[in-house]
């Protein structure tokens, strides 16, 4: 097992007061974010000084009812292979729906969504972690996550199905205590329950961030402060196990170095108040798992079919399945909707430029009626190209370099700048106005 130490999530935005924190021993990067052949210059210094760089995917949709897509595989394996990461890890989620399987249009959520913890999803995330690691040069592990939404008939507790998981599979846990307490409540869930149902032994290493209530919901945001009941979780996981690593996650609303800092000497006091109470208690085991069996077909079916509804109930506006809590599911509709136009607005920084305050109610509006079937780059090109088919914005100026943004990157090739052809273009512009 690697000893990892303590780190901190690596983001551009922070790359340069991650190299002069002290005490980092490695850090985790998005894998989606970095390209292998154009490693960020502070990523390349920070491995070379012996900083252990991990990536860590968002995308693969472990959890979903179809079989792990082949590509982004080997771009993780091409990814592990760059940093020289001891291992790579991803979610138990699920982040796309439809297609061939249910005979509907394919559906993207743009986050992370949790699959039901029964036996056909269990069977399922089986075997697509057991492809994934044999297309992967580093062990894998994944992670526990954050859920708006409880699914009904649920057969297992989130410690016992990451247990059978691990079992069946010999995967690596990555345990977010952040997530547990996100579970715990909005969900009603016992994390020390579900500390005391984990293989210990599995764990590869822990996240730790931070998020803020709203009437009742907890928002696992990576954008606040790391609170008080999370510290105490990490504290009683360390009471049980010493984690080979842990660290600290920011997605946005980055605090001045000295303030990461203090929060990393916070979890590393939960850490030691941990220690000093392990040995003290007596670990809850878990009880024996099946051994479990492949995935058949219907197993995949009748997930797939599950998830599909789901989904489309989110992004789509279709009616909420059965058993589920509507006002919960609007909660997450909402969520997901603002997540697509924070992350088109990172992509296409231009937009929200052009566009100025319009921006967000204008994307908000476009959501509703136009679920994302692709990336979040497909996502800013469609969302433009639907503003324009209907005459916005009403700004004339604003309309124009929109279209000019959305006509640089819709082709197949970003239009020639030379001098010569943007003369040629203007000039036809100008002809088919006569």
């Amino acid at each position: 097992m690697v000893r990892l130490g303590t780190g901190i999530g690596w983001r551009p935005e922070i790359a340069d007061a991650v190299e002069r924190m002290p005490g980092i021993d490695w850090v985790e990067v998005v894998a989606e974010n970095v390209c292998p052949g154009h490693l960020p210059e502070s990523l390349l210094r920070l491995r070379e000084r012996g900083v252990t760089v991990v990536p860590h995917g968002v995308s693969l949709g472990l959890g979903g009812a179809e079989r792990p897509d082949e590509g982004r595989l080997a771009g993780l394996a091409e990814r592990a292979a760059s940093l020289r990461s001891p291992l790579v890890t991803e979610h138990i989620a699920f982040v796309r729906a439809g297609g061939p399987m249910t005979a509907s249009p394919r559906l993207e959520a743009g986050h992370l969504l949790p699959v039901p913890r029964t036996r056909d999803a269990l069977d399922v995330l089986c075997e697509n972690v057991r492809i994934a690691q044999d297309a992967l040069p580093v062990p894998l592990a994944v992670e526990n996550i954050a859920a708006l939404i409880s699914w009904p008939g649920e057969e297992m507790t989130e410690g016992q199905f990451l247990y059978e998981l691990a079992d069946r599979t010999g995967v690596r846990l990555l345990i977010d205590v952040a997530n547990l307490h996100t579970n715990h409540v909005n969900r009603g869930e016992d994390p020390a329950r579900a500390l005391a149902e984990l293989p210990l032994e599995a764990i590869a290493y822990v996240h730790v961030a931070g998020g803020f209530e709203r009437d009742g919901v907890w928002h696992d945001s990576h954008a606040h402060p790391v609170p008080q009941p999370v510290l105490d979780i990490l504290a009683d996981l360390a009471s049980r196990v010493s984690p080979p690593g842990v660290l600290l996650e920011r997605d946005e609303n980055f605090p001045e170095p000295s303030e990461l800092e203090r929060e990393l000497e916070a979890v590393r006091g939960a850490l030691e108040k941990g220690g000093r109470a392990r040995g003290a208690r007596r670990v809850v085991e878990a009880g024996a798992p099946s051994a479990g069996g492949g995935c058949g077909a219907d197993s995949r079916q009748r997930l797939a079919l599950a998830q599909t509804a789901v989904l489309s109930a989110l992004v789509a506006g279709t009616p909420v399945p059965d058993g589920f809590d509507r006002v919960r599911m609007g909660v997450q509709a909402r969520a997901l909707a603002a997540k697509r136009a924070d992350v088109v607005a990172k992509v296409a920084p231009e937009v929200p430029v052009i566009l100025g305050g319009e921006y967000r109610a204008a994307f908000l509006a476009y959501a509703q009626g136009w679920p994302m079937t692709g990336g979040y780059r497909l996502d800013a090109l469609d969302f433009v190209e639907r503003l324009l088919l209907d005459g916005r914005p009403e700004d004339a100026r604003a309309r124009r370099e929109l279209r000019e943004w959305w006509l640089d990157r819709s082709g197949p090739k970003p239009r020639s700048r030379r001098p010569v052809v943007r003369l040629a273009r203007a000039t036809r512009r100008v002809l088919s106005r006569r």
